[in-house]
């Protein structure tokens, strides 16, 4: 699998004129992936400025896939720490990559499951329905995790969990998530994207 990326002319910034030419950050077969599964850069941008709300805020991105929020987060917010944790190793790879082809500092990927990581580690969280792929007839990435209706509810209440532990003003946006109400606590402040962007804080 080719690891080269076609140059993009003029400014480094010229990656996040278009989530087409961001995507020319990653190899073919992510590419592919990116309609379905990756956040797009107009809902990074509303998302990650609502949790970069404070300077050095640190940010974690709950199924980060191959880094586009938390590489957009981190364009749009640089004050801000991003972090990424995802199971898959090639996501991580990849992302990591990205992350070096622009030289960006305030990005961290992690390979990892959700309920081996220390919450309080984190201020804000974004969470773009990652667990989803776990019910029946939906559309998977790929093959090399293990699917199942349990999963979902075993990853959908220990995040609860966790967030629900955090201290007030913790602030949780949440993209194409299908539940009305957020964790205990969690006050809805305001909706984008047709609503499919929520923004929420802990009171």
């Amino acid at each position: 699998m080719s690891l080269t990326t076609p140059a993009l002319p003029g400014h480094p910034d010229k990656w996040f004129d278009s989530d087409l030419n961001f995507h020319h950050l990653y190899p073919l077969y992510i590419q592919a992936l990116a309609q379905k599964h990756w956040t797009p850069l107009k809902v990074v941008q509303k998302a990650s400025k609502f949790l970069a709300a404070v300077p050095g805020a640190r940010i974690l991105d709950i199924g980060s896939g191959p880094g586009k929020f938390c590489l957009g987060g981190s364009h749009y917010n640089p004050e801000a720490f991003f972090y990424g944790i995802e199971q898959r190793h090639d996501m991580v790879f990849y992302a990591t990559i990205a992350k070096e082809m622009l030289g960006f500092n305030n990005v961290t990927f992690i390979h990892g499951n959700l309920i081996d990581l220390d919450f309080s580690q984190y201020d804000h969280f974004y969470f773009f329905n990652s667990f989803y792929e776990n019910l029946p007839g939906t559309y998977k990435i790929d093959n090399k995790l293990t699917y199942s209706r349990y999963l979902y509810n075993q990853y959908n209440r220990h995040l609860y969990r966790q967030l629900e532990k955090m201290p007030a003003g913790t602030r949780l946006a949440t993209y194409h998530c299908a539940e009305e109400e957020g964790p205990e606590g969690y006050l809805l402040v305001d909706t984008a994207i047709d609503h499919l962007l929520k923004f929420w804080i802990k009171v």
